[in-house]
């Protein structure tokens, strides 16, 4: 994982880490303006939204880091000659716009003067069900969900379903962590099957794992809240069903930082979380998974990884204009070396950053 400095220039534009969190509550849920989520359609498939004064966001806490970042930076709309935060020049990128003025003139925002930027864009907190449900409500423009919508949202159609528009954003691999004195009594690795054992009620006290060196103590299971995409993720990819019963887990949180905070705290804590909130406080453990050990910082990013998800960012009806600026920026080169590589996830390949860009409406 990356070190953070203390006090820097970036912690500072960003509004430091507790700025950031204190997102959570700023997203607002008040209905869709008239004329709707993204305006009239124009023939290139892209809606004229330019009567809507803010773009929203909300969902996973998983996809937060790389939402909320790409946010902050988009309304602080640096000049092109800043080097730490913009510097088009080292992307390949011919201009000497401001960054959020860029990115919006490809779908035809004029830039709002000096430091504003056409549209600001606010990134709320919750979790992926959540997210998904605001925005097929019209609450949101972009729902954030570590996990595909067809798993979040099990009840609808397929009709129903195809209304989403599903934007990757980045690669997750989520690793198992353990609780700081349960790795220092050696259980720095478990198996598939010794955490699947675990999360179904039939391993209850560290002494059952064999690497374990400490007296008998009972396993605190840390699981998320049902709902989000990273507990959907864990049942799909783990336990080989979405909706597997896990009757050992002890206790769910919502967000990743709740679990990061409980396994942080306890002494005989597991937990399953997304790659960007792993601290030294809560280890991550080697996983040995079919013949192969997955090693955080190695190779969890290698495709066969069980716990390996897409991190996605859902339109629906369709991607309005200002949703694909803001988009299009994040799914750039520029934005995967910037919003997803440092909060510790995957960046898409060339190829797959080609796709996705390709899904969005067309740009100047």
């Amino acid at each position: 994982m990356r070190e953070r400095p203390s006090v820097d220039r970036r912690t500072v534009l960003l509004g430091g880490g507790t700025a950031i969190a204190g997102l959570a509550g700023c997203i607002s849920t008040s209905p869709t303006p008239p004329g709707g989520r993204g305006g009239t359609t124009t023939e290139s498939g892209a809606s004229d939204d330019s009567s809507l004064e803010q773009l929203k966001a909300g969902g996973s806490s998983t996809v937060y880091p790389i939402t909320s970042t790409a946010a902050s930076v988009w309304n602080s709309n640096p000049p092109a000659d800043d080097e730490e935060y913009w510097g088009p020049s080292n992307y390949g990128i011919d201009t000497d716009e401001r960054l959020a003025n860029y990115w919006a003139s490809m779908y035809g925002f004029d830039g709002g003067g000096d430091t504003t930027p056409p549209y600001k864009v606010n990134v709320g907190l919750s979790h992926s069900g959540t997210g998904l449900e605001k925005l097929k409500n019209g609450l949101i423009d972009i729902g954030n969900a570590s996990a595909p919508v067809a798993a979040e949202l099990t009840d609808l159609s397929e009709e129903e379903l195809e209304k989403f528009k599903d934007h990757v954003v980045g690669v997750d691999a989520q690793p198992i962590v353990v609780s700081k004195e349960i790795y220092e009594a050696g259980v720095t690795k478990l198996t598939a099957e010794q955490v699947r054992k675990i999360y179904t009620g039939k391993i209850t006290n560290w002494s059952e794992i064999p690497s374990y060196e400490g007296e008998d103590k009972d396993i605190q299971a840390v699981g998320r809240a049902e709902g989000s995409g990273t507990d959907t993720a864990f049942r799909a990819n783990m336990l080989g069903d979405p909706n597997a019963s896990m009757s050992g887990v002890d206790v769910r949180k919502g967000q990743n930082q709740q679990v990061k905070t409980i396994v942080a705290q306890s002494s005989n804590a597991i937990a399953y979380m997304a790659l960007a909130f792993v601290t030294d406080q809560t280890p991550p453990v080697k996983l040995s998974f079919d013949g192969t050990v997955y090693e955080p910082g190695k190779n969890l990013a290698d495709e066969n990884y069980p716990l390996s998800r897409d991190l996605h960012c859902y339109t629906y009806g369709g991607t309005s204009k200002k949703e694909a600026a803001y988009l299009r920026m994040i799914i750039s080169e520029y934005g995967q070396q910037n919003f997803v590589k440092p909060e510790g996830y995957s960046m898409l390949t060339k190829e797959r950053r080609k796709n996705q860009l390709e899904k969005l409406p067309d740009a100047k």
